[in-house]
């Protein structure tokens, strides 16, 4: 395992940056930005993630196995929300409101 770890220093940085992301939402939501509502949510949601996964989960500093399950549990998540989506999508009575 590698002996780099972040320092607090750091770790307090990302809980800061983590803090005005949350704000950002927030912002963002305030207005009304039409179809870009979703993309700037969307856009700031994976931001914090990837904040989250390799600062906080340590997965910048872990050896490249650990990215390749963190890479095939977002695989997953992918193949899942695609699934439950074409079920939702293709059930009678869709888009009929």
């Amino acid at each position: 395992m590698n002996a780099q770890a972040p320092t607090s220093k750091l770790l307090f940085v990302i809980w800061l940056a983590l803090v005005a992301l949350l704000f950002l939402t927030w912002g963002v939501a305030k207005f009304d930005l039409g179809r870009w509502n979703i993309v700037a949510a969307m856009t700031i949601a994976v931001a914090k993630m990837l904040l989250v996964v390799l600062i906080f989960m340590h997965v910048r500093y872990s050896p490249r196995l650990v990215w390749v399950f963190v890479a095939a549990g977002f695989f997953w998540l992918f193949l899942m929300v695609t699934l439950t989506l074409g079920d939702y999508l293709t059930r009678a009575g869709f888009g009929s409101r």
